[in-house]
């Protein structure tokens, strides 16, 4: 049993080896380009796309002046379900929630994994914590009549953050992301997998080394998508931007395919804010995502 899983697991990790090899051109900067010649890779293509709307019901989120994380998110998840459907070929999206429902972390995992997704993009908005600053509020008479001061401690807004911020998952928590990857190896035509998959041994060096490089070729596949879209938000609409950042996200780790959270603005900053509430920006931002994911789309379902 323990050698058929392991035949399997090497015949869906060294049949993406050119793709492997190909991803690993790119770092956080994206500093190599692909190379014109290429043939078409006729044994994968990307068929479905999970869009996860950030927070929902009780969890609302980061909040503005007016206006709430979770509704926002909603607001561009469905945009982004209408535009793919429209503008990238072949391709099925599968909302995590389309309503007001909260929708537990570990669910809109099941639901991506589930789906066989091949992408997942979490939509987010990003917001800074209050700053804590000491003020002086009065003195006090001490002893002998001299006076000393009085202090407290206070909350202020902080408002400075502006721009957009591409997650993608830590390799610092491994765990989650190992079980994921065990779970759903039947998304790569591996039906009873999950069964099989009993005799992993992990103290055997080749089941970790094969373990390992298929969990790796998923971040670095995130971290280009992640790159791309985030070179659109900059390079099509101008936008301000802290990066790509890894970070340990529950519903990052626990989906076993290419996945971004990405944070669309700083719902606490006021010209953010107004941005992430408009139609025009809702709109660019679903734009440049969907010019990320055609890129990113015909890089992968090509072969160097």
């Amino acid at each position: 049993m323990k050698n058929k899983t392991l035949n399997r697991l090497k015949r869906v990790i060294f049949g993406s080896s050119a793709l492997l090899l190909s991803l690993s051109l790119f770092s956080f900067t994206s500093k190599y380009s692909v190379k014109k010649d290429t043939i078409v890779n006729n044994n994968f293509k990307i068929k479905t796309i999970i869009v996860d709307a950030g927070h929902g019901g009780k969890r609302t989120g980061a909040f503005g002046s007016y206006s709430v994380e979770k509704n926002v998110t909603l607001a561009i998840a469905l945009k982004l379900q209408k535009a793919i459907e429209k503008g990238v070929n072949g391709v099925k999206v599968v909302m995590t929630r389309t309503t007001d429902d909260d929708i537990a972390f570990r669910s809109r995992a099941d639901i991506a994994n589930s789906n066989h997704g091949n992408l997942f993009i979490s939509i987010h908005c990003n917001s800074l914590p209050d700053r804590r600053r000491t003020e002086l509020v009065g003195y006090k008479r001490a002893k002998r009549g001299k006076k000393t001061p009085v202090y407290k401690t206070v909350s202020v807004p902080d408002r400075s953050g502006k721009g957009v911020l591409m997650l993608v998952y830590s390799t610092k928590r491994i765990g989650p992301q190992v079980e994921a990857l065990r779970e759903n190896a039947d998304l790569y035509e591996e039906k009873d997998y999950k069964d099989q998959y009993n005799g992993f041994d992990p103290e055997d060096p080749a089941s970790v080394i094969l373990l390992d490089a298929f969990k790796n070729r998923y971040r670095k596949q995130s971290i280009h998508l992640a790159n791309l879209i985030n070179n659109e938000f900059v390079q099509g609409d101008n936008r301000l931007s802290e990066g790509v950042r890894e970070q340990v996200i529950f519903v990052l780790d626990h989906t076993a395919m290419p996945s971004v959270l990405v944070e669309t603005g700083y719902i606490n900053n006021a010209a953010d804010e107004a941005y992430l509430n408009s139609e025009d920006g809702q709109n660019e931002i679903v734009d440049s995502i969907v010019r990320a994911i055609n890129n990113y789309k015909k890089e992968v379902e090509t072969i160097n």
